[in-house]
């Protein structure tokens, strides 16, 4: 028999964001981020994650409707932006520059050749020519020559003219490939939150069912007494080096508690919020009855604690390692304890204790470091973080032709829910229980 915490990334989204919902401009789709709140619970329900997967299955039609949308949206900029037969001000520009560039260099070539020419012929004065020949031959050359000082003047500033307006038009590209390109991620977003709905569904039907044919089982109790203390572990970590901290579990009930495991678990994004870092990180555990270092299971379960009488403690190293290749961003841990005894009872802290860190790129200097302090424990529809460079905790990234003379193609996409921690990492739910004979 073995209890199982699992930090259920993919109910807790399915349940408190159903929406990696879209916010985007008018030119593609009318539709606004929902933001949802739900008084905590230890389980949802079928019908909450059937809702789940409705809501889920909605956002995702929705973004592929705005993809669409998108995708004529892009054909049609990018005809206006066109070079040849555009009618975007910026690609009417940049043909006018073209066109100003060609004449001034055509006009310096001229130039160019009327020096030579007047060189030529003030070579070509007979040794008996007159002194007014001479002059007039002289004054031919300064002429042509200033000439064509004043055209290799206007050739140069043509030319760049003609390189800043190209460069406006192709950055006008770029912004529109980028705001498509945002459309297109959302769609693979939204049916991963899809995914994770229907998944979350499936599994807690499943589960009923098995209930129903008599499935033995039941669920384990809060013990508020079974805590978990973190020490040692920086609000700072540098990519390429390695931390160790360490995890003391206290039984400050009067129970005996035969087995107690530690549950610890590390997800980091980069500083958008929007990408999962987490592989890049290493976690690692040493107790006293198990001194050798091992990697954190599957599941984010310490079973080298052992039994616990009341009023006892444990400790656990841990060691948390972060490859050279991890992006700077930002982090969280979750710790918390589970015990059970050979008489079938079980329980464990009914909350899990969070702690958030920062994450600074290979060589950075990570200045003056702290010990992280625990955060208060997520709820449903609350990660309790704030991405980096954003007040209103929801990411949001543009690309827009408004700077460049366009308004008609300006994209805004805000994917909820991306905080500092990737698809409800922050967002937790504790699903628990027991099964008797089984280790699922």
């Amino acid at each position: 028999m073995k209890i199982r915490r699992v930090l259920a990334t993919a109910v807790a989204l399915a349940v408190t964001t159903p929406a990696a919902l879209l916010s985007v401009s008018p030119a593609y789709a009318d539709a606004k981020p929902a933001a949802q709140t739900q008084e905590k619970q230890s389980k949802p329900s079928i019908e909450e994650l059937e809702e789940a997967a409705a809501e889920a299955q909605k956002a995702y039609d929705k973004a592929v409707e705005a993809e669409a949308a998108g995708r004529v949206e892009l054909d049609k900029t990018f005809a206006d932006l066109s070079e040849v037969d555009g009618t975007h001000p910026l690609a009417l520009a940049s043909a006018a520059a073209n066109k100003a560039a060609k004449d001034a260099a055509a006009a310096k070539t001229a130039a160019d050749q009327a020096v030579t020419d007047a060189q030529a012929a003030l070579d070509a004065l007979p040794e008996d020519a007159t002194e007014e020949q001479k002059a007039a031959a002289a004054t031919a050359l300064s002429e042509a020559q200033a000439t064509a000082a004043t055209a290799a003047t206007t050739k140069t500033a043509a030319d760049t003219a003609a390189a800043e307006a190209g460069k406006k038009l192709t950055d006008a590209r770029i912004a529109a490939t980028r705001a498509y390109g945002m459309l297109q991620k959302a769609v693979e977003d939204a049916l991963a939150v899809k995914a994770a709905a229907d998944a979350a569904l499936a599994k807690a039907i499943k589960e009923a069912e098995e209930g129903e044919e008599g499935e033995e089982g039941g669920d384990c109790e809060p013990e508020l007494d079974l805590t978990s203390k973190v020490t040692g572990l920086p609000d700072k970590l540098v990519a390429g080096t390695s931390t160790d901290f360490s995890l003391r579990v206290t039984n400050g009930s009067d129970r005996h508690m035969d087995e107690v495991l530690a549950f610890v678990s590390v997800h980091a994004t980069d500083k958008s919020g929007l990408k999962d870092t987490g592989k890049f990180f290493r976690l690692q555990w040493s107790t006293k009855s198990a001194p050798k270092w091992q990697n954190a299971d599957a599941d984010d379960y310490i079973d080298g604690v052992g039994a616990l009488k009341p009023g006892a403690h444990a400790d656990v190293k841990l060691r948390l390692t972060l490859d050279k290749a991890t992006p700077a961003g930002n982090g969280v841990a979750f710790f918390a304890a589970d015990f059970f005894n050979e008489d079938g009872s079980c329980g464990g802290a009914p909350d899990l204790d969070m702690y958030e860190f920062d994450v600074k790129a290979a060589g950075s200097k990570p200045g003056k470091t702290e010990d992280v302090k625990p955060s208060a424990t997520p709820r449903p529809g609350n990660t309790g973080t704030t991405p980096q460079g954003s007040a209103s905790g929801t990411p949001a990234t543009t690309g827009s032709l408004a700077a460049t003379g366009s308004s008609s193609a300006t994209t805004s996409i805000a994917l909820a829910g991306g905080a500092a921690v990737l698809l409800g990492a922050a967002a937790v739910f504790v699903a628990r229980r027991r099964k008797t004979g089984s280790d699922a």
